[in-house]
C-alpha cells in the first residue's frame, strides 16, 4: 500500500460505525501488517486527571509499560512538548524506556482534541533509522482523524 491508500484505509476504518475501541485496535492492525518496519504499534491515552499515559489497544507483543508517567521515556517526553518525536536510534536517547533489545528506533505523534494533547500513537521498530517526513505525515493525519473519535 502506498501512502495515499493508506490514508484512505485508515479513514475508512475512523468512520465506519464500529466501536473506539474496535476502529483503534484495526488502525494499530493496518499500520503494523502494512509497513515492514513497523514493529509494535499502540495508542497511549492520558490516564484521567493523573499526570500519566496508560496504554490502550496495540499490535505487537505485549508491553510491560501499559503506565508510562509524563516526561519519562518518549512518549512521556511527548505529553509534554505536544510535538512530535522521532528517534531514529534508541541507543543515542537518555531518556528512553527500553521496551525491548529489538527495538532501535522510536515515532511518537501526539493526539489533539480542542487544542490539548489526550494520548498519542507510538510506533516501535527493529530498524535503525528507518522513518521518514512520509511517516510523520501518515501518522499526523491518523491522529488527526482519531481526535473527532474520541
Amino acid at each position: 500500500m502506498n501512502l495515499s491508500q493508506l490514508k484512505e484505509s485508515a479513514a475508512n476504518i475512523i468512520s465506519s460505525n464500529e466501536t473506539k475501541s474496535f476502529k483503534l485496535q484495526a488502525i494499530c492492525n493496518l499500520l503494523k501488517s502494512e509497513i515492514s518496519y513497523y514493529d509494535w504499534v499502540g495508542f497511549y491515552f492520558k490516564n484521567g486527571d493523573k499526570k500519566e499515559l496508560k496504554l490502550a489497544e496495540f499490535a505487537g507483543e505485549p508491553t510491560e509499560h501499559t503506565i508510562i508517567p509524563f516526561g519519562k521515556g518518549i512518549c512521556g517526553q511527548v505529553a509534554v512538548s505536544n510535538e512530535n518525536f522521532v528517534v531514529q536510534d534508541v541507543s543515542a536517547q537518555e531518556n528512553y524506556i527500553s521496551c525491548g533489545w529489538k527495538v532501535k528506533s522510536e515515532i511518537v505523534i501526539p493526539i489533539f482534541v480542542n487544542g490539548k494533547n489526550i494520548g498519542q500513537i507510538d510506533i516501535d521498530s527493529h530498524t535503525v533509522n528507518p522513518f521518514t517526513k512520509n511517516d510523520e505525515l501518515l501518522l499526523e493525519f491518523i491522529c488527526t482523524k482519531i481526535s473527532h473519535i474520541i
